[in-house]
């Protein structure tokens, strides 16, 4: 709990993002997820409104987004609840960014399987650009964290910049997508393995019939009980 971030709630926070309300295209998208539940049922839209809330943040800084309270409060507005019924929702999902982040959120996987298939290269990868778990780079591009399992384990180890998975990471491949993403490109998303499409096995496919086949000394007999 030492690491925890403290949300910043200053007067300076509340200036800039005290007046925060639905741009046009925003107001249209919540009109349109509020329509989903029925009446009475609006909590329901905790998790899509802050979605939307923390979007509307990073398009007008230019960042990935993140969530200042007075953003928090106005979403609990909008639903019409309690302000620590929406609070409880955005600090529960790390989803939610509750400090400000940089214009690309760099989340390294360090759960077992990416760890056993060489997450610590990939973190290597971004401390050799600069960045620093839980802090943000000078430049304002990069944001480091550490995350938890994210589900790529098939084609680990992995990282999520914003919106998109890069998998199948070594240093040289993490270094090639943040070299490109600092230049303004766009670097392909999914797995890096040449060849590979999604998590199909490395190589060609294998099941137990052809493991069968391919194994002259296998007699059916051998299973049976005496």
């Amino acid at each position: 709990m030492a690491d925890a971030p403290q949300l910043p709630d200053d007067a300076e926070t509340r200036a800039r993002w005290g007046n925060f309300a639905w741009s046009a295209e925003s107001a249209e998208k919540a009109k349109e997820i509020l329509s989903r539940y029925p009446e009475g049922r609006q909590l329901s839209c905790s998790i899509p409104f802050l979605d939307l809330a923390q979007r509307q943040v990073g398009a007008e800084t230019n960042t990935q987004g993140w969530l200042p309270i007075p953003v928090i409060e106005f979403v609990a507005r909008e639903l019409g609840v309690p302000y620590i019924r929406i609070f409880e929702v955005a600090t529960f999902y790390t989803m939610f960014n509750l400090v400000p982040v940089g214009r690309y959120h760099v989340q390294v996987c360090g759960t077992t399987p990416c760890m056993l298939r060489g997450s610590d290269d990939v973190m290597a990868a971004c401390k050799s650009r600069g960045m620093k778990k839980g802090h943000t780079t000078e430049d304002g591009l990069f944001t480091l964290t550490e995350v938890e399992c994210m589900g790529n384990c098939s084609s680990a180890p992995m990282v999520q910049i914003n919106d998109d998975n890069f998998e199948d990471l070594t240093f040289d491949r993490t270094i090639a997508i943040l070299d490109a993403l600092a230049k303004g490109e766009s670097p392909k998303p999914g797995t890096q393995e040449p060849g590979r499409h999604t998590v199909e096995p490395v190589g060609a496919p294998t099941n137990l019939a052809a493991m069968v086949t391919e194994n002259h000394d296998y007699r059916p007999e051998w299973g049976s009980a005496a």
